[in-house]
């Protein structure tokens, strides 16, 4: 049984050296060429044939709705291009909407499971993960033991899309929290304030939040907005969280959190 992780950057080739690492006959493909992948070029391809070959779960692991797009139907086209394919698990950060809309597209011999996960590349790396699963219970019992190699952290949120819905809405808090850890950060340094000591007092006090307890670890913690980096995957999952709001929401505050993500300057 082969499995497969399409989109191998700062989440899926931690997530494909865990499972390798696990003795899970798993295997990566990336457009990026193997050699750029170092001890995991000899699991890696570029050839979307290759990879398909034998293959029976794909995890997705890619940035956006257009790279799954090309991933599962266009450009790569797993979907059909994989003739074993019995699992598709989406771990990418996507709209609620449009993950549920999977199901009609997807044909129905296929086992469909949304699977998102956080805590940062770091967590990727330690295989200690967090997954938010959203799909039948038969379904994700058969993929465990994957996660199982990647995560510690396992939460059954409800049917096909839950897992994502509830992803946006924690993601929605961590872009809040990015943002607002560093405006205090920034405040912090006009008050004279020195910022490893601002950042034990905040680990120990009401203010604590994950960005701002993990600053020192979280490898874009002091990176500014460009429009390819991970602070603009914040943007991204806030216009997710958009995406699913209630009818008549008040979404003034995701706005602003976007708003202010779009602002961030590098913290040297």
């Amino acid at each position: 049984m082969k499995t497969g992780i399409a989109g191998c950057g700062r989440m899926g080739a931690p997530m494909l050296d865990a499972l390798r690492a696990a003795g899970i006959p798993a295997f990566g493909y990336d457009i990026k060429a193997p050699a750029d992948y170092g001890k995991l070029s000899k699991a890696m391809t570029d050839d979307p044939d290759l990879f398909a070959k034998d293959l029976t779960c794909l995890f997705t692991v890619v940035r956006d709705i257009a790279q799954t797009e090309q991933v599962l139907f266009a450009d790569q086209a797993f979907i059909t291009r994989a003739q074993d394919l019995k699992r598709v698990v989406i771990s990418s950060t996507l709209s609620p909407r449009y993950v549920r809309d999977l199901r009609a597209r997807i044909p129905q011999h296929i086992a469909l499971i949304d699977a998102p996960m956080s805590g940062a590349a770091i967590a990727a790396q330690q295989a200690r993960l967090s997954f938010m699963l959203g799909g039948k219970t038969t379904d994700i019992a058969k993929i465990q033991p994957q996660l199982n190699a990647m995560g510690k952290h396992f939460h059954h949120m409800g049917e096909f899309g839950a897992g994502m819905s509830a992803k946006v809405l924690n993601n929605l808090l961590a872009a809040s929290n990015t943002a607002m850890t560093r405006m205090v950060l920034d405040w912090a340094d006009d008050a004279g304030i020195e910022e490893s000591a601002l950042l034990d007092l905040i680990h120990t006090s009401s203010g604590q939040n994950w960005f701002a307890s993990g600053f020192d670890d979280i490898e874009f913690a002091r990176d500014g907005y460009t429009t390819d980096n991970t602070i603009s995957i914040l943007v991204k999952d806030v216009e997710s969280a958009l995406d699913a709001a209630p009818d008549q929401a008040d979404t003034s505050l995701p706005e602003t959190v976007q708003h202010m993500i779009r602002r961030l300057k590098p913290r040297t």
